[in-house]
């Protein structure tokens, strides 16, 4: 084998990263000192862009509503991905079937999904106020009134992606050791303490796992907003990525849309540090 052997065998990869990570990254930080149109030559502007960026009121009500988002969609989402493990992992006819049909929303396009939540929760055709008004039931405006819209998104969202999370708490689940349910139940523990003092311990690498990546697929929230509500109504489901997407591509102004991204990925990395100091634990 010749010297240059090994570089040539990694050269591809190199290569990708250098020029699908690396240079964007750089380029990024570049732009958030300049103005820049796509069309006219960069204008080095300083530190304009972040200037703008601590005043701007609408990114922060972006981001505050993309929070508002993860508070429901994170606990929701691991709570019913759990229940819906734990029922799987016991002996049950036909679980085959449930697992791929608990699947099956997540390998479906996020733009079909909530097309067919759109038409579900419509004020005036929707299924769910048709069954309201035959309840004698007031309707609900669920993409409508700015109190409701946002956790109307992330029940949808969580519904959408629940099937790849009840896979991996069933892997979690399926491999702690029987052993331990056996002596506990020789000390005579109830489910609930078996669940509490067993269960829960061994699968917690799992449960972070979920966490983060809830965390920054609900940061990554985009679809879902830009076709039900297109962040309405009174901007309180336009989401943080949402507000950057319409800086970049609907006013062009390439410069302060690098700025927020940056912001924003900081943002997730200081939550993600933080979850992973209190959420990940020695087992």
């Amino acid at each position: 084998m010749k010297k240059w052997t090994p570089y040539l065998l990694v050269s591809p990869y190199i290569l990708h990263f250098a020029v699908f990570v690396a240079f964007p990254v750089v380029f990024s930080v570049v732009l958030t000192f300049h103005s820049w149109n796509i069309i006219s030559p960069m204008q080095y502007i300083g530190l304009a862009n972040y200037e703008h960026l601590f005043k701007d009121r609408l990114f922060w009500q972006a981001v505050w509503n993309t929070v508002r988002f993860l508070l429901v969609h994170i606990p929701l989402q691991i709570f019913v991905a759990l229940i819906l493990a734990e029922l799987l992992n016991r002996t049950v006819r036909g679980a085959s079937f449930f697992r791929a049909a608990f699947f099956l929303p997540v390998i479906v396009s996020g733009v079909v999904v909530t097309i067919l939540w759109q038409q579900l929760l419509s004020y005036n055709s929707g299924i769910l106020n048709r069954l309201l008004t035959a309840m004698s039931v007031p309707r609900v405006a669920w993409l409508d009134d700015p109190a409701v819209a946002m956790y109307s998104i992330a029940v949808m969202a969580t519904w959408k992606n629940v099937g790849l999370y009840v896979i991996l708490f069933l892997v979690g689940l399926q491999s702690v050791p029987m052993q331990y349910y056996e002596a506990a139940d020789l000390e005579g523990a109830t489910n609930w303490q078996k669940f509490r003092f067993i269960t829960l311990p061994m699968i917690n690498p799992t449960i972070f796992t979920v966490v983060v990546l809830s965390t920054i697929s609900g940061f990554s929230l985009f679809v879902e907003p830009y076709i039900m509500t297109q962040g309405g109504p009174m901007n309180t489901t336009l989401s943080a990525v949402m507000y950057i997407y319409r800086q970049a591509f609907q006013f062009y102004h390439m410069g302060y849309s690098a700025t927020l991204g940056f912001c924003f990925a900081l943002i997730i990395l200081f939550v993600v540090v933080i979850q992973r100091r209190y959420v990940e634990q020695e087992v």
